[in-house]
Formats: C-alpha cells, structure tokens, sequence
C-alpha cells in the first residue's frame, strides 16, 4: 500500500515536472523571439537609413556622368563638324579638279583626231610620192630595198670585217683571260689521278699447272666460267697468268673474282664453279652498293634512294675511253660545286647533276637509247627535281638554257679532257680524225683540211678566188656548229681557216 502510494507520487512529481518545464521552455522562447524581432526590426531601420544615402550619392554620380557625357557629345559634334567642313571642301576641290581633266581630255582627244588626219594626209603624200620614184626608176620597193642593202653591203663588207674581228678579238681575249682566271682556280682545287682502264684483266696464277686445272678434262671447266659469267678467257703461254676479256667491267670483275676463290680453295669443277659465281655475285652487290654510297658521301649528297645508290655504284664497273666513270662522275660534281659557287649558281644541283650526269651509262647495255636520255628518265624516277634531271641530261647539248646545265657540261669536259684522263684505241682515234677532215671537206670552197694536235685543232685552206675573208669568218663558224652537231669528242677542237693568195713570176 505504501509502495502504490509513492508511485503515484512520483508520477504525479514527474508529470508536474514536465509542466513546468514545458511552461518554462515557451516563456523563454516568447521572450527571445521578442528580442529577435527587436533586433530584426533596428537591422531594417538602418538599411533602410543607408540605403537612402546610397541613392542620394547614386543620384550625384549619375548627374556628374550626364555632365561629363554632354561635354564630350558637344566636343565630337565640334569635330565632325570640322570635318564634315573639311571634306565638303575637298569634295569641291576634286569636282572642280575632274572638270580640268575632263576637258584637258576631250582637248587631247580632239588633237588625237588632228594627228590622224595628219597622218593620213602624210602617209598619203608618201604613197604618192612613191609611186612617183617607182616609175621613174622602174623599180618595185622590194627591188629598190634589196639593190640599196646589196650596194651597202658590198661598199661596207672591208669595214663591217674589221670591226668583227676588232670586237671578235677584244671580246675573245677579255673572255679568255677571264675564263682562264677562273677554270685554272677551280682546276687547281681538284687533285685527281687517273689510270685508264682497258678492256682485259689479267690473273695471276701461283704455277702453270693451274692453268690445265682451269681449263680442266675437255674444257668443261673454262667453258663453264664463260657461259656463267658472259666473258672470254684467254689462256696463252704467258708464264703464270690468263686474261680475262670482255666490255662489261662488271662481267670481268665477276668471273676475276671467281678465278681468285676457285684458285684459293683447290677445287675446281662445274658445280663448285656455280656455286663460287653466286657467291662473288653477292659480294660485288654488296661493293657496289658501298662503291655508290662511298661517292654519295665524298662529294656531300645526301637523301639519294637506295636503288639510284644501287645504279650509282655499278658506274665503278663502267669506262669512257679507258676513263673510270664512277670517279669522273665524283670529279665533274666536285668540279660543277666550284664553279657554281664560283658564278652564283645553284651548288646544291650542281652537285647533284654533276654526280648523276653519267649514271644512264650503268643502264645503257641494257635499256635503248643514248645515255643522257636514259639518265634523265632515272633521275625523275626516283623524285629528283626537274632542274636537276635538265642540268644531268643537257651535259651533251650545244646549247642548254641553264647555267647549272651550262656549268655541268664544263665540268664533264674539264674532267674528260685532262692529260692521261681517258685513252681510246688507235681505230678509233683514226675514225675521229677523218670524220673531223671530212665534216669541214663537205663546205664549197674549202680546198684541203688537216686535223692536227690528235684532233684538237682542225685547219682548213680555202680558195681565196672563191672566199674573201668575209666568207672565210662565217665558214670558220659554220665548220665548228656542224661539227658540234655531227661529232662526238672530248673536250673542244679550234677550227682555224686560212685564206692565203700566192703569187708566183719567175726573172729570166
């Protein structure tokens, strides 16, 4: 009974508690939200305060801007009108100015038509005129202008002639002099050494009884060795040693290096023969790659395709009249680099032309046509540009319309012409030198021809009844373009025509 009894004491307790807080907790809240709207109320009063002193220096600032704005409307509104002023008045000037020039125009225009008038009354009174010494001399115009140029010509032809040679002679000797200067300082830059090449190669042998194992049982082993490798061996009672013969260097060098393996290993017969061939096959692939890519890099040209190395390096097996032309191609670009710098030129086709010039020889056994040609096609095949492959192919033209062109074919004849440069069989220096007789024979009037100084220099006798030396000037020229256009030679020939009238009386 007691314990109920305190129960709801303590329920009563709590709940009374709970009131009171609860009444506690809301007194507390009016009370601090009555503080807070206080506090609202005082933060509105002063920004409504200060919001009336920001109008109030808004309205300030916005009245100092209109002000300032207004000046500047009224200071542009001066100047556009002083400018306005200003192009009314240019605008008047210019009217007035193509008013003067429409009549200065229609002025010239009427004088135009005065002068054509003029002209017709002139032109008409030649006519006239004309017509009148036409049928006093009984003479067409035509005939009248051809007897005047032949009176002329034959009254001037002494004087024209001396001042020919005059100009010939200054012009001749002011160019020599210059050339000479400038080709002996290019010359002097370039040390070369040649050693012309033949058409045979020799292999020595280490006894003669190899000679017998070469040929070996019926000839089947030199046989072999020519049909594989498309060239003659000679074997004679030269102690020692066998000659290869054959055109193609390349072919020589081949079955050589052949002879050489199958000498050094013993053993020769057919099938070790086919198989050191493929062998020496490769390896001279692999030198004459080398052999172009060495060129390539002695004379500074870089880029080059592979291939076109390739067709380079096989110019090491090629001759030109015992001359090597893998190292005349190097020369001439070396050479065509000095002058190009020289005159102005462009050194790097120079270069390039210079060192590519030839490389159709690598091909011309097996492609038809001349070599230039052949090599021009070669250069534009692999992407080198169009000055280049003219400058390459114009070496043999009389005359080309570049001066790298011009430069190269100078450089291919300074190399070619060197002494000891290139050598040719005593046949064909025969062959050349009548060829060159006969080429200044065929002129009427040319009496007899000699080819002296093995062909440099052809001297021509003329009829002096049937050549004056007027004539004789043009004949001299005349000779040297056919022969530029007929021949082929190293270097350049002098062609030198002598008129000469003897008189002969015997004293009794």
């Amino acid at each position: 009974m007691n314990s109920s009894i305190w129960i709801i004491i303590a329920a009563v307790g709590i709940l009374g508690g709970m009131f009171s807080g609860y009444y506690a907790r809301k007194f507390w809240a009016v009370r601090e939200s009555a503080s807070v709207e206080a506090k609202s109320k005082s933060l509105i009063d002063q920004a409504k305060v200060k919001q009336k002193e920001i109008l109030i220096q808004a309205k300030d600032r916005a009245i100092k801007v209109i002000e300032v704005a207004k000046k500047e409307v009224n200071d542009h509104r001066g100047e556009l009108k002083h400018i306005q002023d200003r192009l009314e008045k240019r605008e008047a000037f210019f009217d007035q100015k193509i008013l003067d020039l429409e009549g200065k125009q229609q002025r010239i225009i009427d004088k135009a038509g005065e002068v054509e008038k003029i002209k017709e009354q002139i032109n008409k009174i030649k006519d006239e005129q004309m017509g009148k010494l036409e049928k006093i001399a009984e003479l067409t115009r035509e005939e009248a202008k051809k007897v005047l140029l032949e009176n002329t010509e034959t009254r001037m032809k002494d004087e024209l002639l001396s001042r020919i040679r005059k100009l010939q002679a200054q012009g001749q000797d002011e160019l020599e002099r210059e050339a000479r200067d400038l080709l002996s300082a290019v010359i002097q830059r370039i040390a070369s050494s040649h050693v012309s090449e033949t058409t045979t190669t020799v292999v020595n042998l280490p006894s003669d009884e190899m000679k017998g194992r070469i040929i070996g049982r019926e000839g089947r082993n030199i046989k072999t060795i020519e049909r594989l490798t498309g060239v003659e061996i000679i074997v004679d009672d030269t102690p020692e040693a066998i000659v290869i013969s054959g055109f193609n260097p390349i072919r020589r060098h081949l079955a050589k290096r052949t002879l050489d393996k199958l000498i050094s290993d013993g053993r020769i017969h057919p099938a070790r023969i086919e198989e050191t061939i493929e062998k020496a096959k490769k390896e001279l692939a692999i030198d004459i790659k080398k052999a172009g890519e060495e060129a390539a890099y002695k004379v500074g040209v870089a880029g080059l395709d592979p291939k076109l190395i390739q067709i380079l390096g096989r110019l090491k097996y090629r001759t030109s009249y015992g001359q090597n032309v893998l190292q005349h191609s190097i020369e001439v670009a070396e050479l065509s680099t000095l002058l190009a710098k020289e005159l102005g030129a462009n050194a790097a086709i120079c270069k390039k032309a210079g060192l590519l010039h030839d490389i159709g020889k690598a091909v011309d056994h097996e492609i038809q046509g001349g070599h230039p040609e052949i090599g021009y096609d070669i250069i534009k095949k692999f992407g080198l540009a169009e000055e280049v492959a003219y400058a390459a192919k114009a070496h043999h033209d009389d005359a080309p319309t570049t001066l790298e062109a011009i430069i190269v074919k100078v450089a291919d004849a300074i190399s070619g012409a060197r002494p000891g440069a290139r050598k040719d069989t005593y046949e064909h220096y025969l062959q050349r030198l009548e060829e060159l007789e006969g080429v200044a024979k065929s002129f009427d009037g040319v009496e007899k021809t000699y080819a002296v100084q093995a062909g440099r220099e052809i001297r021509v006798f003329v009829f002096p009844d049937k050549i004056d030396d007027y004539k004789a000037t043009k004949l001299a020229g005349d000779i040297a373009k056919k022969i530029e256009e007929e021949l082929r030679y190293p270097g350049e020939i002098k062609v030198n025509v002598i008129r000469e009238t003897r008189i002969t009386e015997y004293a009794r």
